[in-house]
């Protein structure tokens, strides 16, 4: 067979190059379809923070290839028929969240952050076996979602701040949680002043009451339960109230673990410290006061009953969240 003159090899190397075979054209194709889905999020993004999906725009934008970017979803059921005071509480935080990215200078369409409610895509939850919420999963750029990409909602809890560690972890995406301005501790803080302010005012000279030591212990002792109960864990971890199981319907106030909280568990905890230490208190008066001795009997009795039933039922919200405590007291 005699060989092509070189310029027309060279003209026919040329033309293979730009047509590329069916392999380019195959890529061409991904490249269009993953441009349009792309900018149909970054249309959606620049609306709404937090994207609303159904089953179909799930498939599409979230499950099917290509994709080049990650997708963080909220799997929630937020209709009031549903009573999830927890999906509420966490759609706040997730908004707060999605707010935060969306209008940081570091915003890219590497990450994006949509909802599905169960009323709008139950087929999603179906197709995912999920049959609880609010669950946040991340769903990566390249391969199927992993054990980490689940977020542990019941150990984490559900605070802006706690979601955007989270985020970190799994994309890389450094998000800087930025919250609307909060007024409630300025005004709280205003509110003290002026009742101070007020009481000088009033009392004149008179400063005494400044000097009285009953107010000022209990004060303190008001402060030492609220951050012996687990108040200030809350407020930086920002666990559910509750735990609603969506199987039995059953609500759960004391977390299983030792490691989590619900913020009713601290309420009762605080109440069952208050209970000793009335208790301790009433004790005290019974010793050191002048009162009758009937009296002092009396308060004695109560004394040691309220020290001796709040203890015990402290020891057994002890021994539900260190499972295998030996030790038990009137209540197991």
């Amino acid at each position: 067979m005699a060989a092509l003159p070189v310029p027309l090899l060279a003209l026919l190397l040329l033309l293979l190059a730009g047509c590329g075979g069916p392999g380019a054209a195959g890529q061409r194709r991904k490249e269009m379809v993953l441009s349009e889905k792309v900018n149909q999020l970054m249309e959606w993004a620049s609306k709404r923070s937090v994207i609303r999906m159904n089953g179909d725009k799930f498939r599409r934008l979230v499950k099917a290839p290509p994709r080049n970017y990650s997708v963080i979803v909220m799997f929630t059921a937020l209709q009031p028929h549903r009573q999830c005071v927890v999906c509420k509480q966490a759609d706040e935080e997730y908004q707060i969240l999605a707010n935060s990215w969306r209008y940081s200078s570091a915003f890219t369409n590497k990450i994006f952050f949509a909802m599905i409610d169960f009323d709008e895509g139950s087929d999603v939850f179906q197709m995912l076996n999920m049959n609880s919420a609010p669950t946040f999963i991340n769903f990566p750029a390249k391969g199927k979602p992993k054990r980490g990409d689940t977020y542990e909602l019941q150990v984490r809890g559900f605070a802006a701040e706690q979601l955007a560690r989270w985020v970190a972890d799994r994309t890389d995406v450094h998000i800087r949680v930025i919250r609307p301005p909060n007024y409630a501790g300025p005004l709280m803080l205003g509110l003290l002043l002026a009742v101070i302010g007020g009481l000088v005012y009033l009392r004149g000279s008179n400063l005494d009451f400044l000097y009285n030591k009953t107010g000022w212990a209990f004060a303190a002792l008001c402060f030492v339960l609220a951050m012996t109960s687990g108040q200030m864990w809350n407020h930086i971890r920002g666990p559910p109230y509750a735990h609603k199981n969506p199987h039995t319907g059953q609500v759960n106030y004391i977390h299983g673990s030792s490691q989590a909280q619900f913020v009713a568990e601290t309420h009762i905890v605080l109440l069952f410290n208050g209970g000793v230490t009335l208790g301790m208190v009433l004790l005290h008066e019974a010793a050191t006061s002048d009162m009758d001795v009937g009296k002092r009997k009396i308060m004695c009795i109560a004394g040691i009953g309220l020290v001796v039933l709040f203890f015990s039922w402290l020891l057994s919200v002890f021994r539900s969240k260190y499972h295998g405590y030996p030790y038990s007291f009137l209540m197991s």
